[in-house]
């Protein structure tokens, strides 16, 4: 089999001739500076790993976007960007989106690896109604079709559905933030309602415009605050699966498979997942990464009937164990969650400081893991 025959042998959870194994979104940093710069396809096959490449050109992600200039979004969403602090360490940018009713404000905080919110967009219950005026993207499938190609045998193309997070509530945390996001899921029920319909229409207005006819292997949906690390199961039920089954119906509508992310809490909502209609479940994390997830439990709710990826700690194993010890925790991931196929394995997250001898040893292992 080719890497790319086995992974959706896996995603259709199906058996491949060994065990797959890949990385969650190979990051530049780690390329830049342990792959001599060479690109993720080519790391991917020097690491003997099969190859899972995240397209995120024009997928609205806008807040997780170090801009080094103003960016004019449409005319009636225009990003006006203030540079705090230009160093590539601690890049700090501050950012007011002008619309036709007034104006948001958001700021960022971004270094080598990562960038994250320190200010949201949503400061009060009336900012949402401005949401209107946020744009929908329209991806290239002409350049999506060329990154397919240059993917080629080596593995999948994975895309993601419009936003910061691609689940609505997850967006929304990314929005007004994840701990007042749940108080108001008591307090203000009905303004949280009010918004995941706002993201949802956004969403699946992106689905059939961009995603119909578009070259995916496999969409990414969810995030992490869904996790069942953060909220519960009658929160994820209420707040989470109406909409994310929605835009997993969507995806299936244009001819899309999907990938549900929790960032490893799934313990207590193994059936919920199951309920969105996603196609696959990600990540299996274990509770030294976050996650909560130790050992059978998984296979045994979802195996047979979501295709499983993950499980591998990138962090304990990956970054500073020895290659003995990624090849052991390998084998003992397969055993775990490999039985009958369907399976995936995968980091659990992202990794920056992993030697190169450790992830060709977690190549090597998985194709000893045979059927």
């Amino acid at each position: 089999m080719t890497s790319k025959e086995r992974l959706l042998t896996c995603l259709k959870k199906g058996i491949p001739d060994h065990l797959p194994a890949t990385v969650h979104q190979w990051q530049p940093y780690h390329l830049k500076y342990y792959m001599n710069g060479i690109s993720d396809v080519e790391a991917f096959k020097a690491c003997g790993l099969d190859a899972s490449i995240s397209y995120f050109d024009n997928m609205g992600q806008t807040q997780f976007m170090a801009f080094k200039e103003s960016k004019k979004f449409s005319d009636e969403w225009i990003d006006i960007v203030e540079i705090i602090d230009d160093d590539i360490n601690n890049t700090v940018l501050s950012h007011t989106v002008q619309t036709p009713e007034g104006n948001l404000t958001y700021k960022t905080c971004s270094n080598q690896k990562t960038t994250w919110i320190t200010e949201p967009l949503i400061k009060d219950y009336d900012d949402i109604k401005l949401l209107k005026y946020l744009p929908v993207p329209k991806l290239d499938k002409k350049d999506i079709e060329k990154r397919y190609d240059e993917v080629g045998d080596a593995g999948i193309l994975r895309g993601f559905v419009w936003g910061e997070q691609a689940g609505c509530w997850q967006q929304a945390c990314c929005y007004y933030g994840e701990d007042k996001m749940i108080y108001a899921a008591f307090d203000q029920p009905d303004w949280v309602h009010e918004l995941l319909g706002i993201l949802l229409e956004k969403k699946l207005q992106f689905i059939y415009e961009s995603l119909k006819g578009a070259k995916f292997d496999l969409i990414e949906t969810g995030g992490g605050a869904a996790s069942s690390t953060l909220i519960s199961p009658s929160m994820f039920e209420e707040f989470c699966l109406p909409y994310d089954k929605k835009i997993h119906d969507a995806l299936h509508d244009v001819g899309q498979i999907s990938s549900y992310h929790t960032c490893g809490g799934m313990k207590g909502i193994f059936d919920l997942i199951v309920a969105t209609g996603t196609d696959a479940s990600e990540t299996l994390s274990p509770a030294s990464i976050g996650g909560n997830i130790e050992g059978p439990e998984a296979y045994e709710a979802l195996h047979g009937k979501v295709a499983l990826i993950g499980g591998m700690d990138q962090i304990n194993f990956l970054e500073k164990g020895k290659p003995e010890d990624v090849k052991k925790e390998v084998h003992r991931l397969f055993e775990i969650f490999g039985k009958g196929g369907g399976y995936i394995m995968s980091t659990c997250d992202h990794f920056f400081d992993a030697p190169k001898e450790n992830l060709i040893a977690y190549g090597e292992a998985a194709r000893e893991c045979t059927y």
